[in-house]
């Protein structure tokens, strides 16, 4: 493993949980729009429909692939530009 690697490890771990905390917000505003007011349901809110529960946990799960994809990338590609390789 090259030195590029292991010294991308830490900001790979610390861009992974900006990450997680900008998907999380994202999600609630998605949310917000979708149902209009309330949290989020949780699989265990026995008051919330199937339907509810699903659709949320279908968006949440696209906002954080979707997030995690393009910090990563981005993540790889500033490494590549300032160390001349793929972190990877």
């Amino acid at each position: 493993m090259n030195a590029a690697k292991i010294a991308y490890k830490p900001v790979g771990l610390v861009l992974g949980a900006a990450g997680g905390m900008l998907a999380g917000m994202a999600f609630k505003q998605v949310w917000k729009v979708v149902e209009g007011e309330g949290d989020a349901p949780d699989a265990m809110d026995e008051d919330r429909r199937w339907k509810e529960i699903l659709l949320a946990a279908a968006v949440q799960g696209a906002i954080f692939a979707v997030v995690k994809a393009a910090i990563e990338r981005s993540g790889a590609v500033t490494a590549r530009r300032l160390t001349g390789s793929w972190p990877g």
